[in-house]
């Protein structure tokens, strides 16, 4: 318990983890009411809504918050040793896996806790904008859409934790975070025959394919639910290497 009381101090008596949540909120909030604006002009010609669900009214925590979440954890790692603060606490605690473990579960938690509040409030921002104008608008038949976020929140936070571990300086942390998802997985499915048979091995498409409830084409070898396997037995992989190398070496 004094490690975890030690990791909150540390997160909360800094500026940056209020500045990433101010910025998570405000993306999250301003993406759901964009999107319902635009529903709601699409709707006035009599064109019919755009196809507005309350994965797409949570986008914004998806698409923008969870990746500064992952930013901010991988930060949490990477500042304590570019200062040395991480020195301290190791002296402190003996068991290094002890420290990283409680500074994952402690941003993990509340990485969850935020988006699973936002991913609600997006949605009911959303309806009280387009009211009726949206019939896909809907949580019946669409839950999983809402209670995914906190659950990819939470296993992005320990993947960038891990990352942080491993490397050790912010801009590479930042940048694989950044560049894997948005920049990698993109270009490797895109290498046709070879794109297809990889894609359902690529560990953010698998995430990406558990965060929505639309079919997504690709030759997947497992269901929904083992999409979501697979890619928290990568973030278990990486978690778990990055405990080995943090008992290994100097800090």
């Amino acid at each position: 318990m004094g490690v975890l009381a030690a990791e909150r101090i540390k997160l909360t008596s800094t500026r940056s983890p209020w500045w990433c949540s101010a910025v998570v909120i405000a993306l999250s909030i301003g993406l759901a009411v964009l999107m319902s604006l635009i529903t709601n002009i699409d709707a006035e010609p009599g064109q019919g809504p755009p196809p507005l669900t309350p994965g797409v009214a949570a986008s914004g925590v998806t698409a923008f918050g969870v990746m500064v979440l992952m930013i901010m954890a991988a930060l949490t790692v990477t500042s304590e040793y570019r200062f040395g603060v991480i020195r301290a606490s190791f002296l402190a605690v003996p068991k290094r896996s002890k420290v990283v473990v409680s500074k994952a579960g402690l941003v993990g938690v509340y990485a969850a806790l935020l988006t699973g509040v936002l991913a609600l409030v997006a949605f009911v921002v959303a309806k009280l904008i387009v009211g009726d104008d949206a019939p896909g608008l809907v949580l019946e038949g669409n839950w999983r859409e809402i209670y995914s976020i906190p659950i990819y929140a939470l296993l992005g936070v320990v993947l960038a934790i891990g990352v942080g571990v491993l490397v050790r300086q912010s801009a590479a942390a930042i940048s694989l975070i950044v560049l894997w998802p948005l920049v990698i997985e993109s270009l490797l499915g895109a290498f046709g025959s070879f794109g297809r048979a990889v894609t359902p091995f690529l560990p953010f498409a698998n995430m990406n394919r558990f965060l929505t409830v639309d079919e997504v084409s690709g030759n997947w070898h497992w269901g929904v639910w083992g999409s979501l396997i697979y890619f928290a037995a990568f973030v278990a992989i990486v978690f778990a290497g990055a405990l080995v190398v943090v008992n290994r070496r100097d800090a």
